[in-house]
């Protein structure tokens, strides 16, 4: 009889992976993308940077003090690698489009540099930085979508999640390194869409957020180049999924915001009240230099078309102080813009030059720094009045709210937003993570609305 060779079992080996990302949403759902592709891989996902054997750094490269940041950051995970040489290290996402091979030559902790449509290749550059080399792959994509990749969901309250449905911009901004950073613009097809979002509501997600860079101009189309579905229709299929299943999206361009959108999210409950509206600048001649492709009086009617449809919905936006050659005057009509559009918040910054677009190109910056910052004061003043202004005037209102956990305060608060996306806190009671309960603002701040629970609301 022939002796039985005994075999050891093969044992599975699992690595760890570490992420921080930094920027837009866009960048927090990639993240969720390169864990799914790195899962598939044998990694895992952890909280602690020290029990990791691969980091990557998700990064953004929308102002200059973002990038900053991150090279900042760079320098202190540079210790962990002496620490344990053995780390590779990568910088994902827009900032290592836009530097590309700087990044390796700047830092030594760097071995991958990778840009946003390059993800599915990691794994290959990790096996290349193993055999001893340095890795990048920032080709963009006019095809790229991660269509058929169902994300892992990092650090989820498993409420609230986002779903990426187009990437990449065609806008040409002359302020904005999107377009060079993240390619052309391309959309997803709505079925892909439809069931990750029907998955996330299977597994008891309660929101859903749709993300792109301009998510009006979603558009699908078939191999012929024929239109199949617009962003109306993509959000309509969403929200026929589950009444109980809350659908928000972002961002938005003014000129893409159709009549087509504002009913679809008049005709259903479950599309929140809330869009986001960006600005930019309240004067006409600047809106020219930034190739917005609209003025302020286009842009005011149709903010008055938004509230004529949705009275009610909440209306944030964006805005940039100091841009190029802008004057006195022309920075008087921003805030005459912010008295007349009295948005429920804004994103407001001064004008940070990105190199390799338009107006870097074009364009001196030459409003000076003490007079960009004194501008920007003065517009947060503005909008932090309008904020206090309109929350005030809810108190005695009840709003729907979907409870998404603890508020930062006090464990026996919970915290939610209403429809307007408003930040509302009340006690805990007995109420769980993920239920609606109908609560009566009792109380407000310049950021949120307080209240008590006076009705649970079932579907």
């Amino acid at each position: 009889m022939k002796g039985v060779i005994a075999q050891e079992p093969l044992i599975k080996i699992t690595r760890n992976l570490y992420i921080e990302t930094y920027g837009c949403a866009m960048n927090f759902a990639d993240s969720e993308v390169v864990a799914a592709i790195m899962q598939d891989k044998g990694f895992k996902t952890t909280q602690d940077i020290k029990a990791a054997d691969v980091v990557f750094v998700n990064t953004c490269s929308i102002r200059d003090n973002a990038e900053a940041h991150v090279w900042g950051r760079l320098r202190e995970i540079k210790h962990h690698k002496k620490t344990n040489p053995g780390l590779i290290v990568g910088v994902l996402g827009c900032m290592a489009e836009r530097l590309k091979t700087q990044l390796l030559e700047k830092e030594q902790v760097i071995d991958i540099v990778v840009g946003p449509d390059a993800y599915r290749d990691i794994p290959k550059l990790i096996a290349r930085v193993e055999e001893g080399q340095k890795a990048v792959n920032v080709l963009l994509s006019r095809e790229e979508t991660y269509a058929e990749i169902t994300p892992v969901r990092l650090s989820s309250n498993g409420i609230t999640a986002f779903i990426s449905i187009m990437r990449g911009c065609d806008n040409m901004c002359s302020f904005c390194v999107v377009p060079y950073t993240r390619g052309r613009e391309r959309s997803r097809d709505a079925a892909s869409i439809v069931n990750e979002a029907t998955e996330l509501h299977k597994q008891g997600y309660k929101e859903v957020t749709l993300l792109g860079q301009n998510v009006d101009s979603y558009n699908e189309t078939d191999s012929a180049g024929n239109l199949v579905t617009t962003f109306a229709q993509l959000l309509e299929k969403v929200a026929l999924i589950a009444p109980d299943l809350r659908i928000r999206f972002s961002s938005s361009h003014p000129k893409d915001i159709t009549d087509e959108v504002l009913y679809t999210i008049k005709k259903y409950d479950n599309i929140c009240n809330y869009i986001h509206y960006p600005l930019q600048s309240g004067n006409s001649r600047i809106l020219e230099l930034m190739n917005r492709t609209y003025n302020s009086e286009w842009f005011k009617k149709r903010l008055d078309k938004i509230k004529e449809v949705l009275p009610d919905c909440g209306i944030s936006s964006d805005v940039i102080t100091g841009f190029c050659s802008e004057t006195e005057e022309e920075h008087n009509d921003t805030l005459e813009m912010f008295r007349y559009a009295n948005f429920n918040f804004a994103y407001m910054y001064q004008y940070s030059e990105r190199p390799g677009t338009l107006a870097a190109r074009r364009y001196k910056d030459d409003v000076p720094a003490d007079v960009k910052l004194r501008r920007l004061n003065e517009i947060i003043t503005i909008q932090s009045e309008n904020s206090f202004n309109n929350n005030k005037k809810k108190i005695g209102e009840v709003h729907t709210v979907l409870i998404e956990g603890f508020s930062k305060k006090s464990m026996a608060d919970f915290k939610g937003r209403n429809d307007q996306n408003i930040v509302v806190i009340f006690p805990k009671e007995h109420y769980q993570k993920g239920e609606y309960v109908k609560v009566l603002i009792e109380k407000s701040t310049q950021t949120s609305l307080i209240g008590k629970v006076v009705e649970q609301v079932m579907f």
